[in-house]
């Protein structure tokens, strides 16, 4: 079910919003100001953003800013706000696209869909659907790991990292980048996190955990996933 954040200080406008998305089968999250709507993107990364900008603790554009030095998942701006500065604003810091209010409703569905495809297909390129290796296969588009003829029972968080790392294979991928993607901004310098999480892998899925194969560290700046 695809996750939706939707922020917006209008209680009518963001009552209106929640049960349209609810009644074509989104999950709906939402926040009425700009430091809730980052607590909630941090806390439970969405997988698009429905962002007004006129709220009443920030700009919108900071919370684009904030959202985006984590998060790649689409924002789509609904705004009153019609001069093409403030649209330039808002797409060079990181929106994906920009309604103007008063919207279609349907318009705005059709906008949705067309970023959440735009997202799939893009992850979809990104990196092949199964990985193979010696040990473990790993079937990224199903979100399930075997060990032989075994499934491996990954919690969210393992799942999460691991698919990051695979999907840059043989590259570093620095401490910070898994903990802002994986954990959010509050927690940008918890690396005990990360060596934890890390030591449940490898008990998963590396023959010898002690010397692992495939999940690598590279101490002081991140792992990296060896094929």
């Amino acid at each position: 079910m695809t996750r939706v954040l939707v922020v917006e200080d209008d209680p009518q406008l963001l009552r209106a919003l929640k049960i349209n998305l609810q009644a074509r089968k989104f999950e709906v999250q939402v926040a009425s100001d700009g430091a809730a709507a980052v607590r909630l993107a941090a806390a439970r990364p969405p997988d698009v953003v429905l962002l007004d900008l006129g709220l009443p603790d920030m700009d919108g554009v900071e919370v684009i800013r904030s959202v985006r030095g984590w998060s790649r998942s689409p924002i789509l701006v609904l705004s009153a706000r019609h001069t093409s500065e403030e649209k330039i604003r808002a797409l060079d810091a990181g929106a994906d696209d920009y309604v103007t209010k008063p919207f279609s409703m349907d318009e705005l569905l059709a906008r949705l869909r067309a970023a959440t495809r735009r997202r799939a297909e893009a992850a979809a390129d990104a990196s092949p659907a199964v990985v193979d290796t010696e040990d473990f296969t790993v079937d990224l588009a199903a979100k399930k790991v075997r060990r032989g003829d075994l499934a491996v029972r990954l919690t969210p968080t393992e799942w999460h990292l691991l698919e990051i790392l695979i999907s840059h294979p043989g590259h570093l991928v620095s401490q910070r980048k898994l903990l802002l993607e994986v954990w959010g901004p509050t927690y940008s310098d918890n690396t005990n996190y990360l060596r934890v999480y890390m030591a449940q892998l490898r008990r998963k899925l590396e023959a010898d955990p002690s010397h692992p194969r495939y999940l690598i560290t590279e101490p002081g700046m991140g792992y990296r996933f060896e094929p």
